[in-house]
């Protein structure tokens, strides 16, 4: 079992919306393919805005993960949400999450990101382990949001 990573194309636009809704089933979340395939366009024709890789185990797409960019005072420059980040059910608990977490961390620090920020659901004890074991922290501030689209 090879796993590996490979930034995503347009071309690879009907499979990451494929997985991409049943990340959004997991919790429930409203999902709109027209405004997500709109969305991916713009975000795979712009570096500047971060990276998505698609999760291969041998020649077949398992999952996917994407990095966004940002800019930080306190961090000293570049950081970055790890936005999304989805293994296929079938293959979740081979080691797959764990691999692909080092993977991202190290391509961050090539794209000279200085800190990764990430959001798990509550519920997510699998994902919450994985991340602290990744050294992800929890801090003694909360993230607040308010969005400014309808």
């Amino acid at each position: 079992m090879e796993i590996h990573f490979e930034i995503a194309t347009l071309e690879d636009l009907p499979d990451i919306l494929e997985m991409m809704q049943d990340f959004n089933a997991i919790d429930n979340y409203p999902f709109n393919v027209k405004i997500t395939e709109q969305t991916l366009m713009d975000f795979l024709g712009n570096t500047s805005l971060g990276r998505l890789w698609l999760t291969y185990m041998d020649d077949k797409i398992v999952g996917y993960v994407v990095l966004t960019f940002g800019f930080s005072f306190e961090y000293k420059g570049r950081d970055a949400f790890i936005d999304e980040f989805f293994i296929k059910k079938d293959f979740r608990h081979k080691g797959i999450g764990k691999k692909t977490m080092k993977f991202v961390l190290t391509a961050a620090k090539k794209l000279h990101v200085n800190a990764i920020h990430l959001e798990v659901e509550k519920h997510n004890k699998i994902g919450s382990k994985l991340y602290l074991k990744s050294g992800f922290n929890s801090t003694d501030r909360d993230l607040l949001t308010k969005c400014l689209i309808e």
